[in-house]
């Protein structure tokens, strides 16, 4: 009986799906996002690799609370770095003063996002239109025109400097919005570099450049802002000293108050502890070892702040201002 050759035949091999097909208005979309990516991740990693952020964001506020103090204490003509102040004093009045402008930022930053998920999505679908063009250009002209003008600030007495914080601002947004039309042309033109180029390094130097400029207009900022803030809360604590408490100061010897409105009391008792009582004084401030009082006449004109170093020689009593004043005597 004859053998049958088996034959084994091959497996059936699935046929192969053609590529899909990249499309102009896929790698526009792709590419961006992806190159922007690479060049700030790499800087942010590189100075989180010095800077820790908790480390920054503490730095910025002891640097805007330290200026706001400063310049609060100089309405009064007292010199901040005498009253010991704490780096918790500093950060405290820096929470107060920033509520505004972190409302503002926040507002702005979303509505940078939603505006920046619009133009994307024309993007993304492919869409070239005259108007978007135009727009991409009007965008960098505005830029570079505040970015200008925030530069030469620096260097000139600018009527921009004569407006609290425009200056930087200008400076900061103007280099933002330059580089954000920079993007868009090369996005609606197809030319953005890909994070794997070989030249990828100059969107490192990109991104540092920015990085640096926009990080010395928000220092430039916020000296600006917490110095006007600084003076204008001093000014608003001037207008109403006289609803402040007020302080009867006892010392166990005369300090030879002279300052508007102070008046001294000996007292009789011989056996006082206190023999010296001051009335008139408002306590502005007690920081360390120091007090900072205020006459309750005190003006600019003629008014001194008095900084008493804190003893046991002396004794506060604190009373409401409608109430009655104290008695001739001790």
């Amino acid at each position: 009986m004859a053998k049958r050759a088996l034959t084994v035949k091959p497996p059936v091999r699935a046929k192969p799906h053609p590529a899909e097909p990249v499309t102009v208005a896929k790698r526009r979309a792709g590419t961006p996002a992806g190159s922007a990516t690479t060049g700030l991740s790499q800087v942010m990693r590189a100075f989180g690799g010095i800077v820790a952020p908790t480390t920054l964001l503490t730095s910025l506020l002891f640097y805007f609370g330290y200026m706001h103090a400063f310049w609060f204490f100089d309405y009064f003509g007292v010199n901040s770095t005498l009253l010991g102040l704490t780096t918790g004093d500093f950060v405290m009045r820096s929470a107060d003063a920033l509520f505004l402008p972190a409302t503002v930022l926040g507002c702005a930053v979303l509505a940078l996002v939603w505006g920046h998920a619009a133009v994307r999505a024309r993007l993304t679908a492919g869409t070239r239109s005259r108007a978007l063009v135009m727009s991409v250009w009007i965008l960098g002209g505005v830029g570079l025109t505040l970015a200008s003008a925030g530069l030469l600030s620096v260097f000139i007495r600018t009527p921009l400097r004569q407006q609290v914080a425009l200056a930087p601002l200008c400076l900061g947004g103007g280099v933002l919005l330059t580089l954000y039309a920079v993007r868009l042309r090369r996005a609606t033109r197809g030319r953005e570099p890909s994070g794997t180029d070989p030249l990828s390094w100059t969107l490192i130097a990109e991104w540092a450049g920015v990085f640096v400029l926009v990080a010395l207009s928000l220092f430039w900022a916020a000296t600006d802002y917490s110095a006007a803030v600084g003076r204008s809360q001093a000014h608003r604590y001037a207008v109403g000293l006289a609803d402040k408490p007020d302080v009867a100061l006892y010392s166990d010897r005369s300090l030879r108050l002279t300052a508007p409105g102070v008046r001294e009391v000996r007292c009789r008792d011989p056996e006082a502890a206190y023999r010296f009582r001051y009335d008139g004084l408002k306590l502005m401030l007690q920081s360390g070892d120091q007090y900072v009082f205020l006459p309750e006449r005190w003006s600019r004109a003629n008014g001194a702040a008095i900084v008493i170093p804190r003893s046991d020689a002396l004794r506060l009593e604190f009373s409401h201002a409608d109430a009655a004043p104290p008695t001739a005597s001790c």
